[in-house]
């Protein structure tokens, strides 16, 4: 199972905002020994989101949306996941439950008596309007749930919301992934060397050592390194440390007959 994410909304894609999902995100894998395979950014495009979201369900990865599930003209995340699965839209009673909850609570500041009826009431309903057979994922924040259905889920775009609500996921749904050890690497910084030339000793390694990846990042003005590569291999928790320090090995030996000049080895 890959794990995937995918962030919704107009206000990233313009630059009115700015993304605090794929980071978070890759820091809540990371400490749980885990990695993102793929993420998808997707605008308030009902008819491209519901393709996305069909692609999503077909994948059988873990996939989590963010953006999208409220109850606006511009929230198409709820009707867009319905479309994909080609479910009706129904509303969830645990979610009418915890949303009614919330309306009283946000009547009993304001001193005055919550109105089930009243037009914003709702409104309010409608966010717990989901397709038919999904569960709910709570909201530690304001207690309005998100939903999912199958392992594709749904949490809000507000961070303070969505972040706990990643967590929830991953520790109450998923902890059976979790590993005490994550994708390890071993890379060096190489000058006088261009990516062309090194690439055949690149297939190479990976040939000989399998379950290896080699990664390569070159830059062009490094403030203390100038013109360089970071040249590496990475491994999964499936590989032991003694693979990865072979390849690691085979990669710097074939870098000094290169000829290539290492400025330093970096460990991550």
């Amino acid at each position: 199972m890959q794990i995937g994410l995918i962030i919704v909304g107009d206000e990233i894609l313009s630059g009115k905002r700015q993304d605090k999902h794929l980071a978070t995100f890759i820091g809540l894998l990371a400490a749980r020994g885990l990695s993102l395979a793929w993420a998808e950014y997707v605008g308030d495009d009902r008819e491209r989101l519901t393709a996305t979201l069909r692609r999503a369900f077909a994948s059988g990865d873990l996939v989590l949306s963010c953006g999208g599930i409220g109850a606006t003209p511009d929230d198409h995340t709820r009707q867009a996941a319905a479309a994909a699965l080609d479910r009706e839209l129904l509303i969830h009673p645990g979610a009418r439950e915890l949303i009614w909850g919330r309306i009283q609570e946000m009547a009993a500041e304001q001193g005055q008596v919550a109105d089930a009826e009243h037009p914003d009431s709702l409104r309010r309903f409608e966010m717990g309007r989901f397709p038919a057979g999904a569960e709910l994922i709570p909201n530690p924040y304001n207690r309005i749930p998100g939903f999912y259905i199958g392992t594709v889920y749904f949490v809000p775009g507000f961070p303070v919301m969505a972040h706990p609500m990643m967590e929830w996921v991953l520790d109450q749904r998923h902890a059976d992934l979790h590993q005490s050890v994550g994708m390890r690497e071993r890379s060096l910084i190489v000058s006088g060397a261009m990516e062309a030339s090194l690439t055949p000793l690149m297939e190479r390694i990976e040939a000989e050592h399998p379950g290896i990846k080699v990664f390569s990042l070159p830059s062009v003005d490094h403030p203390q390194w100038g013109r360089h590569i970071e040249l590496g291999v990475k491994a999964g928790p499936a590989l032991g440390d003694e693979a990865l320090q072979e390849a690691y090995g085979a990669l710097k030996q074939g870098l000094i007959q290169f000829g290539a000049l290492i400025r330093t080895e970096l460990v991550r």
